[in-house]
């Protein structure tokens, strides 16, 4: 998240109020504060879909902290726990369990002992590959369900959700 990013508010007219930044006074109409409500309820039925679509026996926390720590490398409880948006003592505990069910190692850093590091086993990888794969299957099982039409336009409206993210980075 960009924390210089401008910040608004949505009022009860459905105006979207923008304070600083480059929307600075401009103010965003009921049609666009309907399109981002009911985009964000979109996304996060969606999200919750597919978080249900796991291999593995884990918690959604789980899961979650399992694909960071692939993204990440080999992190630290701490940067693990930074990416989560969790409080250290709650990483402890997930990485924990993922300890025990065998796909999570935790090794001492190579320059500070103190340091604990946690890195996937063979297992762990086996296992985010299979909830990556079926959560791919879940969404392609629901475009088959979909004519020819929406399938296009999802492919569009999938290149403008990713440019939609990509804007954040600007």
């Amino acid at each position: 998240m960009n924390p210089q990013a401008p910040t608004g508010t949505i009022d009860h007219s459905g105006s979207v109020d923008h304070p600083g930044g480059a929307a600075a006074g401009s103010r965003v109409d009921g049609t666009e504060a309907e399109m981002a409500s009911r985009l964000r309820m979109a996304v996060t039925r969606l999200h919750r879909r597919l978080r249900q679509q796991t291999a593995g026996g884990l918690t959604p926390s789980q899961a979650s902290a399992l694909a960071s720590t692939a993204a990440l490398g080999n992190p630290t409880l701490g940067a693990l726990a930074q990416r989560e948006s969790v409080q250290p003592p709650s990483m402890t505990r997930i990485v924990a369990g993922l300890e025990e069910l065998g796909y999570i190692t935790r090794v001492a850093d190579p320059t500070d002992r103190r340091v604990a590091r946690v890195a996937l086993s063979a297992e762990g990888r086996r296992v985010l590959a299979r909830n990556r794969s079926a959560k791919d299957a879940y969404l392609a099982r629901q475009l088959h369900r979909m004519d020819p039409g929406e399938r296009r336009a999802l492919s569009e409206l999938t290149v403008l959700l990713e440019h939609l993210v990509d804007l954040e980075d600007r």
